[in-house]
C-alpha cells in the first residue's frame, strides 16, 4: 500500500504542476485589454486552475500520509474539475470557431464582420446593455493610443498586422476611403455611404470607431485569437490530468485491495 501511496503522491505533484500553466494562461486571459472589459470571461480559468491547484494538493496530502478518505474525495473533485474544464475547452472552441475576418486588398492586417461571429459570442458581447458598458473599457484601455507609437507613415500602417480589436475600433473601415493622417486620425472619406459605420467615425480619442460595429468584431476577432491560444495550453494541460487522474485511481483501487488483504491477513492470523 506504501508504493500505491508513493505513486499517487507522485501523480498529485504532477497535477499539482500542471495546474500551473492553466493559472498562467487564465491570468494571461484576463490581462489583455478586452477581457479586462469583459467581467464574465476573465477570471473562469484562473478560478478552475486554483481549484485544480488545491485539490492537487489536498490529494497529494492523502497519499504521503495515507489519509485514505481525503484520498477519496480527492479522485471525486477531481474528477469533477477535470470534466468541467473539458466543457470550457469545448464550449470555447464552438463559439470561436467562425471567425468573422476578411482580406483587405493592399493591407497587412484583416477586417472583420459581426455576421461571421457566433451567435452566441455575439450577442452576450455586442449587445445594447453590455456594449455600454465595454466601449468605455475599451476607449479608457489605450489599445489605439499605442498605435502612434509604433507607426508613422502611411505605408508602414498599411503594412502592419494589427490585432483585431486596433483593426475594428482604431481606425475607419477601408471601404470609406478614409485619407490617412496617423494610425487614429482620418480625414476625408471618399465613400462615406459606403457602410454604416463611415459616418461613426470621429477623430475624438474617446470616440474613434468605438460606436462602430466594426469594433464590436473586433473585440470578438481579439477573444478568439486570445482564447485559441490558451485553449492549446488547456488542452496539453487536460491530457496531462486526464493521464494522471487513471493512474491515480488504478493506485488507489490497489492501496484499498492491499489494505483488505492486509486486514484478512491478520484477522487470520
Amino acid at each position: 500500500m506504501a508504493v500505491s501511496n508513493n505513486i499517487t503522491a507522485i501523480l498529485n505533484f504532477i497535477a499539482t504542476l500542471s495546474s500551473i500553466p492553466i493559472i498562467a494562461s487564465g491570468i494571461w486571459l484576463a490581462s489583455k485589454p478586452d477581457n479586462q472589459c469583459i467581467t464574465n470571461f476573465r477570471w473562469p480559468i484562473v478560478i478552475i486552475g486554483i481549484l485544480l491547484l488545491l485539490v492537487s494538493l489536498s490529494g497529494f496530502v492523502g497519499a504521503y500520509w495515507n489519509k485514505q478518505g481525503l484520498l477519496a474525495l480527492y479522485l471525486f473533485t477531481m474528477a469533477v474539475l477535470i470534466v468541467v474544464l473539458l466543457i470550457v475547452l469545448v464550449f470555447a472552441f464552438v463559439v470561436t470557431r467562425p471567425d468573422g475576418s476578411y482580406v483587405v486588398p493592399g493591407r497587412g492586417y484583416k477586417e472583420y464582420g459581426l455576421n461571421g461571429a457566433s451567435s452566441w459570442l455575439r450577442k452576450r458581447v455586442t449587445g445594447s446593455g453590455s456594449w455600454q458598458k465595454i466601449r468605455p473599457c475599451l476607449a479608457a484601455s489605450g489599445v489605439c493610443v499605442k498605435l502612434n507609437q509604433n507607426y508613422i507613415t502611411a505605408d508602414q500602417f498599411y503594412s502592419s498586422h494589427i490585432s483585431p480589436l486596433q483593426s475594428g475600433c482604431c481606425k475607419p473601415p477601408t471601404v470609406c476611403g478614409y485619407n490617412y493622417v496617423s494610425p487614429i486620425i482620418w480625414t476625408n472619406p471618399v465613400n462615406p455611404m459606403a457602410d454604416s459605420d463611415c459616418n461613426l467615425w470621429n477623430n475624438d480619442q474617446s470616440q474613434l470607431c468605438y460606436n462602430c460595429n466594426a469594433c464590436k468584431a473586433g473585440l470578438l476577432g481579439n477573444l478568439r485569437k486570445e482564447w485559441r491560444k490558451a485553449n492549446i495550453i488547456l488542452i496539453v494541460a487536460v491530457v496531462v490530468l486526464i493521464w494522471v487522474y487513471v493512474i491515480a485511481c488504478s493506485a488507489f483501487k490497489n492501496a484499498q485491495t492491499e489494505d483488505l488483504f492486509t486486514r484478512y491477513k491478520q484477522g487470520w492470523v
